[in-house]
């Protein structure tokens, strides 16, 4: 029987902050490079429903990214961007922008920090600092929990399957 690990979303009640932890069956090292590499990060970013491509991706500080997200099986044509900056790449840490092009005034900022627990487990700690308590109350509200959610178990996944 698998066990379902769900990350612990919280937001900061002073600041307009969201904070995401989950601890993974993988390396630190593992886990930075699927958020580095954008064949991997298009296999398991967001929800099950959607599928990912990447239009441009630079993981290295002063780079940039871009990716668009369309519904799987969606015939409409309808896709999401989203783009940002990557202010700093190194092991351990990833400081970069995200913005949804359907909202290009709400930019935030995220960390990413990547805990080794030992025994080849780490804690990500991810956290994002948004424009505005609307604009952090918007995302938390949009159902958010499930792209995380689920995106991270696939995440999990191709640590197991050894394709990290």
């Amino acid at each position: 029987m698998n066990k379902i690990v769900e990350a612990a979303i919280e937001a900061d009640p002073k600041l307009p902050i969201i904070r995401i932890t989950r601890d993974f069956d993988a390396t630190p090292e593992q886990l930075f490079r699927a958020h580095t590499d954008p064949e991997l990060f298009v296999q398991w970013n967001g929800p099950d429903s959607v599928a990912n491509k990447i239009d441009y991706w630079e993981a290295r500080t002063g780079g940039s990214w871009r990716y668009v997200s369309s519904r799987v099986g969606d015939t409409s044509g309808e896709e999401f961007a989203f783009h940002g900056c990557f202010h700093e790449v190194r092991p351990g840490l990833i400081v970069q922008t995200f913005t949804w092009e359907g909202m290009p005034d709400a930019v935030s900022l995220e960390t990413l920090r990547f805990e080794d627990l030992g025994d080849g487990r780490t804690r990500l700690h991810a956290q994002s600092l948004c424009d505005s308590f609307e604009g952090r109350d918007g995302w938390l509200q949009s159902g958010m929990e499930v792209g995380v959610n689920e995106g991270y178990a696939r995440l999990e996944q191709l640590a197991a399957e050894g394709k990290l």
